[in-house]
């Protein structure tokens, strides 16, 4: 590997180093496959400020499509679950039209800031939606609806999701 690469890579990983994401930026700029799969590498990793700094780092990448499903692996990943809101916030880098499911399933399940910024992306986001992909979302939904806490926050979540698969629904009901 390049010795300039492995050298950010090593001074954005360093829990000394105050501007770490500089160097996350500057590997962003520089671009490849080389930096590509290296920060691929450690998004998937268990030192989460690397993980979030390498999330960062990838969706400034140009061409960065090949990193989409690994953080979204390490987004739904339960060693996450509670502090992956900026690994969320790094997929408004990404083409998230074939997501549909995966954005949704942050929603129901993410953290508070996870799931703010899915809804954002679920209100946002051009998404290619099947009768495929409703069912997945449905099966998710039934999952939430069997295992969560029925508060108020609940029932917030529930009309929204309520709306937006019969928003879904109706687009096939139509044709």
């Amino acid at each position: 590997m390049d010795d300039k690469i492995e050298n950010l890579l090593s001074k954005m990983c360093d829990k000394q180093e105050e501007e770490a994401y500089k160097y996350a930026d500057k590997l962003a700029e520089i671009g490849g496959k080389e930096v590509l799969d290296k920060l691929i590498e450690l998004v998937k990793g268990d030192d989460i400020e690397c993980v979030y700094l390498a999330a960062r780092a990838l969706a400034k990448i140009e061409d960065n499509q090949d990193a989409l499903e690994p953080l979204l692996e390490s987004i739904h990943d339960s060693k996450n679950r509670h502090q992956n809101g900026a690994m969320v916030q790094a997929l408004e880098g990404f083409d998230l039209s074939q997501n549909f499911v995966d954005i949704f399933r942050i929603y129901l399940f993410g953290n508070f800031k996870a799931s703010l910024l899915a809804k954002g992306y679920l209100d946002f986001v051009e998404f290619e939606v099947t009768p495929r992909v409703i069912k997945k979302a449905e099966k998710h939904w039934n999952h939430y609806l069997n295992n969560s806490k029925h508060d108020e926050g609940f029932e917030v979540k529930k009309a929204d999701v309520e709306e937006i698969l019969s928003e879904l629904k109706a687009m096939f009901e139509e044709e």
